[in-house]
């Protein structure tokens, strides 16, 4: 007999203790990479085509600054997208919002406060368009998908009504100034720069935060958020108010971009963005997304764009392109999501 305390000979090895790190987190973040380095490979093939196809053109420093600023655009809504469809809502307003606050920011009245007036009109309108999102939908029980697309049909109606249906061309030159290469930092757009900014947040907020591991556990399981002491209604308004500023931002860089605010503007937005969300890796059920995975969706989509472009190829051509994109995209999730299960 062996005294008490003492291991028998013959007992079975003990099975080593998984390091810190090395556990199911780990393995979470092993499959984000794998699917971010797939994306950096969609997005390399991308950049061979167009290298071949047109080459001048293509890799060319001015087409490559262009590609940047339209995918900054929207790339800064597909940012409050993504953490909007993490804690399991859906925001279908997007689009409409960001033209809504480019309207309203560039009418005459606000043009006269300049740069820092209309950039701020922007930024309310796009908040308090996720404050009725996010009260509705929190605190009026209402579905996120009809109470998103209630305001769609709101914005882009109120949008057209300030506009009448007009072009408002913005005559503040410190704002056109921002679209000019003289406002450059070392051949970087201002807009870049601050789609980089709001990026950077973004990833910060969703990893480093209880903000960001609040909206997961919501989108994981809302009832067991609420018993764990999370307010998951007051939650689910933040993210909605986080997806209007998004906008608001968004709306003025359109405004730059461009120098008009028109009703027309961020039209298909809220399927772009929700669409770069997925085939980065975000589930449309919630719980899980990256920052990181949306951002290069956002650059492959872009790409797609502006090579289908460059090579005269139709529309229609394109829009396929992009729908095998999100069905393989999902295709991948769901065999993921299996592999996991068992």
């Amino acid at each position: 007999m062996s005294s008490p305390g003492t291991v028998p000979a013959d007992a079975p090895a003990a099975r080593p203790r998984t390091p810190r790190g090395q556990g199911p987190l780990r393995a979470l973040l092993d499959r984000a990479d794998v699917r971010n380095l797939s994306l950096l490979g969609v997005l390399a093939v991308l950049i061979v085509v167009g290298g071949i196809t047109k080459p001048e053109q293509f890799l060319s420093t001015d087409n490559l600054q262009l590609v940047l600023t339209q995918a900054s655009v929207i790339g800064v809504v597909t940012v409050g997208v993504t953490f909007v469809i993490i804690s399991g809502g859906i925001d279908l307003s997007v689009g409409a919002v960001v033209a809504l606050a480019s309207v309203w920011a560039s009418t005459l009245a606000t043009q006269e406060y300049g740069l820092g007036g209309m950039l701020l009109c922007a930024v309310l309108v796009g908040v308090g368009c996720g404050l009725i999102n996010g009260v509705l939908i929190a605190y009026g029980s209402m579905v996120p998908f009809i109470a998103t697309l209630a305001m769609l049909a709101s914005a882009r109606g109120l949008a057209l009504q300030i506009s009448d249906g007009k072009t408002q061309v913005v005559t503040v030159d410190p704002v056109l100034d921002l679209g000019l290469p003289d406002s450059y930092v070392l051949g970087v757009p201002p807009l870049v720069l601050v789609f980089a900014a709001v990026t950077a947040i973004g990833w910060l907020l969703l990893n480093r935060t209880t903000f960001g591991r609040r909206s997961v556990a919501v989108g994981g399981n809302a009832e067991a958020a609420r018993l764990a002491g999370i307010d998951v209604r007051r939650q689910r308004l933040l993210l909605y108010l986080l997806s209007g500023l998004c906008c608001g931002i968004a709306a003025f860089m359109l405004i730059v971009l461009t120098g008009s605010g028109q009703n027309t503007n961020g039209n298909l937005y809220e399927l772009d963005a929700i669409a770069a969300a997925i085939i980065g890796g975000t589930l449309l059920s919630g719980g899980r997304g990256t920052i990181t995975g949306s951002v290069l969706g956002v650059l492959v989509f872009t790409t797609i764009t502006n090579l289908f472009a460059l090579n005269n190829l139709e529309t229609a051509v394109q829009q396929i392109a992009k729908g095998a994109i999100i069905v393989a995209a999902v295709l991948v999730q769901h065999r993921t999501a299996r592999t996991e299960g068992s």
